[in-house]
């Protein structure tokens, strides 16, 4: 177009808008006063959402925000799940690495959406990883697996599901849990129960009363069990008390909902730490399994999980998938394709899935040593009470036993962070912290009552 064009187009925009404006000029007082008083006008000092309160931090993602604030040098957050180095820094696996070069070298890979359910090789491979190999469930096609957005997404999208098509909406949660349980199945729409787990007189499992509870618990109702490493507790049932609770669960009707946020990362052995799920399905009953990649391969931020559906038949798992897909669709849509990936290309290669065994079993190793040197560094000052409970407990977490007064104190004396019920990531110590975490609990229990 020429310059003189151009210009002319140009003139006749700004004769429209001068137009525009002189006619605004000459508009009603009582039209521009209705301008003015309009809700959504710039002109209006308050906002629509005025009324809307400041929520309270997230009780465990809120003791990183005032860890941060903190401007001590020797303050230390022992409050998120999230594994560290000897040095304190986060860990990205080198297995990791090698599967991402591999997929940026990889020139024939594109960035187009996945299916509603994801990516078909890593929802197999993660299949087999907590079922097994071997397992007649995978081999009869009796179970559905739909990638989800980590294990929190995967809860979320199995909750949903039920709501919409379990003739019971009642789940039943250990008490304790993670915290955002409760909130993750209420909001799908279910009732939620809960059942004595912890006991805090011996720091260990209150077997006798979750047989009760779940024993009184009505036919058919769901519930939540923690595959392996439970959160917070760290308490683990043995084997024969899992087959006890097998057993009970079955003859009641009872669904179990697996939430495994730790396989490989509590024991070291990624076929240990799957023993409990595959215990029920292996009686060829139904049951619901979440996997989140978060902790055992460190993808945190990736966002990878999946949840498996084991049902009776085939054709009830491909009609029960096809129900999951519309809970997904209007939710997400589709899940993201790099982490899901990253994994896919672990899980299939044999040389880089032996590479990840090792340096897992190396992160549940340096948890355990950790154990190990808390539980010596308090014995060796003496602290009052039986602190074994450190090194019975198993995986990323420790129950210490310490109220929110102890808590409070050790987190304004020594710059300790950690949630308020004394909850403590043993990943996130290190050899030269253990001396000042074990002086601030032997203050806290010799000075705060």
């Amino acid at each position: 177009m020429s310059s003189g064009g151009y210009g002319s187009a140009t003139d006749r925009r700004l004769n429209a808008l001068f137009r525009h404006l002189s006619s605004s000029a000459r508009m009603d007082p009582q039209q521009l006063n209705s301008i003015a008083a309009s809700p959504t006008s710039a002109n209006q000092n308050d906002s629509v959402f005025s009324h809307v309160v400041r929520a309270p931090e997230d009780p465990i993602l809120g003791v990183t925000v005032a860890y941060n604030k903190d401007p001590s040098p020797v303050k230390l957050n022992l409050g998120v799940g999230a594994y560290r180095t000897e040095e304190g820094k986060p860990l990205v696996l080198n297995v990791v690495r090698k599967a991402e070069q591999q997929l940026v070298n990889d020139r024939s890979r594109v960035k187009e959406y996945l299916p509603i359910v994801g990516l078909a090789e890593f929802n197999k491979l993660s299949a087999k990883l907590i079922l097994g190999a071997d397992s007649p469930a995978i081999r009869e096609n009796r179970v559905t697996t739909v990638q989800c957005l980590s294990g929190t997404g995967s809860l979320r999208v199995g909750a949903e599901f039920l709501a919409r098509h379990y003739h019971q909406r009642t789940i039943y949660i250990p008490q304790p849990t993670w915290g955002n349980h409760p909130k993750v199945f209420t909001l799908a729409g279910l009732s939620v129960k809960s059942y004595r787990y912890y006991d805090p007189a011996t720091r260990g499992l209150n077997f006798q009363g979750l047989l009760e509870d779940l024993g009184s618990a009505p036919a058919g109702a769901i519930v939540l069990l923690h595959a392996c490493a439970h959160n917070p507790t760290g308490v683990d049932p043995t084997l024969q008390q899992w087959e006890r609770v097998r057993q009970l669960m079955r003859s009641k009707g009872l669904l179990p909902f697996f939430d495994s946020a730790y396989q490989g990362f509590a024991s070291g052995s990624l076929d240990s730490d799957a023993q409990s799920v595959r215990m029920f399905v292996a009686d060829g009953g139904e049951c619901f399994i979440a996997q989140s990649y978060a902790k055992n391969l460190g993808l945190y931020g990736e966002r990878v999980g999946a949840l498996s559906i084991v049902c009776k038949t085939a054709d009830v798992a491909g009609r029960v998938e096809s129900q999951v897909k519309l809970v997904i669709r209007p939710m997400y849509s589709n899940p993201p394709i790099h982490g899901a990936s990253i994994v896919a290309a672990i899980l299939r290669d044999r040389d880089l899935f032996n590479e990840w065994t090792f340096e897992l079993k190396a992160m549940a190793d340096r948890i355990i040593s950790m154990r190990q040197k808390l539980f010596d560094a308090l014995r060796a000052r003496g602290t009052p009470g039986d602190w074994s409970h450190i090194i019975k407990q198993i995986g990323m977490f420790t129950f210490t036993g310490l109220n929110p007064q102890q808590v409070a104190f050790m987190t304004k004396d020594y710059h300790i962070y950690m949630t308020s019920d004394g909850r403590i990531s043993m990943a996130g110590l290190s050899s030269k912290t253990v001396p000042h975490l074990a002086d601030a609990i032997h203050a806290a229990v010799t000075r705060v009552s």
